[in-house]
């Protein structure tokens, strides 16, 4: 279960945002008073809905940060965009050894519940790679597509 939130909150963040509806109108009561319980100090919030998840974008001590709530008002994932020094040491280092080749076009840090997990997509003029890593340690390749030839 914890693999297919994973999943949708990542597809959530590299594009799919785009289908939500933009009006505080479409978020329940629940998810409100839930994020509002979870960040009290948060700015500029701007909600986004879909059928099945809420999603706040949201200023938290100069960051901006975006969390995902259920229906029921129970948060699935918070997120936020980092820069590459902000990874963890044995992350950046297998990066710049295994990766060099690669330029990278997004990295965030996930966390749910009591785990967090980075993403970071690289890309060179052939391949777009998304690679994960759980345990703070390695990449493990999470998604790997060919660009298309123009």
């Amino acid at each position: 279960m914890k693999k297919v939130l994973f999943s949708l909150a990542l597809l959530l963040i590299v594009g799919v945002g785009s289908s939500f509806a933009n009006k505080i109108d479409n978020v329940n009561q629940k998810v409100i008073s839930s994020f509002q319980k979870d960040f009290a100090a948060a700015k500029d919030v701007k909600w986004e809905s879909s059928k099945d998840y809420a999603k706040a974008t949201f200023n938290l001590n100069g960051a901006v940060m975006f969390a995902y709530y259920s229906e029921s008002g129970e948060m699935i994932a918070m997120t936020r965009n980092i820069v590459s020094t902000q990874l963890p040491i044995n992350l950046l280092t297998e990066l710049k050894k295994d990766y060099s080749n690669y330029w990278i076009s997004d990295l965030f840090e996930m966390a749910t519940g009591n785990e967090t997990a980075y993403y970071v997509t690289v890309e060179n003029a052939d391949h777009v790679l998304v690679l994960k890593s759980t345990d703070a340690t390695s990449w493990k390749l999470f998604k790997k597509e060919k660009k298309e030839v123009e």
